[in-house]
């Protein structure tokens, strides 16, 4: 069970905008996109959650965007749990572009833990907290990171 999910993928042309660069979007996607898999991971897939009655929302999104990203860069996404209370929990993201190990964004989003019938928040179970271990340092970020670009 990872600490640091990475997910490794080539930018395509669908992903560009009018100025020539990623998209803002796009990033908004993969976090989601990279989150889902990095749960799935820890063993709490789609269907799991579904079968529990409970699902994680989005509250807020933070993306600070350093350097653009351009059709075929082939871009590193690292994610970590960075905290978790009650009922939510902040996950924190970066974009890094395989070829030099600059970093492109930097985001955190902040997620709620809800019921999925009502849509209110609720407590995480501890067998969901168990699973995602709470990752502050950031050696430990960047060391996770440059191994995976070394690969």
């Amino acid at each position: 069970m990872p600490r640091i999910f990475i997910d490794r993928f080539t930018v395509g042309a669908d992903s560009i905008d009018l100025n020539g660069h990623v998209n803002n979007q796009e990033y908004v996607r993969w976090m989601q996109d990279v989150a889902t898999a990095h749960s799935s991971a820890q063993g709490w897939t789609l269907a799991r959650y579904l079968a529990a009655g409970v699902t994680w929302v989005i509250r807020s999104h933070f993306i600070e965007y350093l350097r653009p990203a351009f059709r075929d860069d082939e871009i590193l996404l690292a994610t970590w749990v960075a905290g978790m209370d009650a009922q939510g929990s902040p996950r924190q993201y970066r974009f890094v572009r395989a070829r030099d190990g600059k970093t492109l964004v930097e985001a955190e989003t902040r997620w709620v833990f809800c019921d999925l019938q009502s849509g209110r928040p609720q407590d995480i179970p501890t067998e969901v907290a168990a699973v995602f271990p709470i990752v502050t340092d950031a050696a430990e970020v960047r060391a996770a990171i440059q191994a995976a670009c070394s690969r």
